[in-house]
């Protein structure tokens, strides 16, 4: 792919952030989306981190990723390796409402124009799992 094209492909993904309430601990949550065995529950089929490094196995198709910023309880932000030299990525965060003390997990990912909905709705579906696997 000639630069200009891969430019091309690269500005027109969208950020899009989802929140979602979960029952849950602070610390069980964090170890579900930085774990390599608590992603494997929900998130994909097989997940293997070694350091920095990520693979992610979904119906036999694997996937690369590095770590590329986390604080403990609070987020972890994945970059896949096609979009190495790029500002997208995807992003876990927790909050914690001040006044109520419920849980939020915040997703941030990168998507091309046309797949939004498609991607929201995978998101939901994933999130659904989590919760299921969390006991909600």
């Amino acid at each position: 792919m000639r630069a200009f094209e891969r430019l091309s492909k690269i500005m027109e993904k969208k950020k899009i952030e989802l929140e979602f309430t979960v029952r849950s601990s602070v610390k069980i949550l964090y170890q579900c989306l930085s774990t390599s065995s608590g992603l494997s529950e929900w998130f994909a089929d097989d997940v293997t981190i070694k350091k920095d490094q990520a693979k992610f196995e979904w119906d036999g198709s694997v996937e690369e990723a590095v770590v590329v910023s986390k604080k403990a309880d609070e987020f972890i932000r994945y970059q896949m390796l096609e979009d190495e030299g790029t500002d997208y990525y995807f992003e876990f965060a927790i909050k914690i409402d001040a006044l109520t003390g419920d849980v939020a997990l915040i997703i941030t990912d990168f998507v091309e124009e046309d797949e939004e909905e498609e991607q929201r709705l995978l998101w939901e579906s994933q999130i659904g799992e989590l919760k299921h696997i969390l006991g909600n």
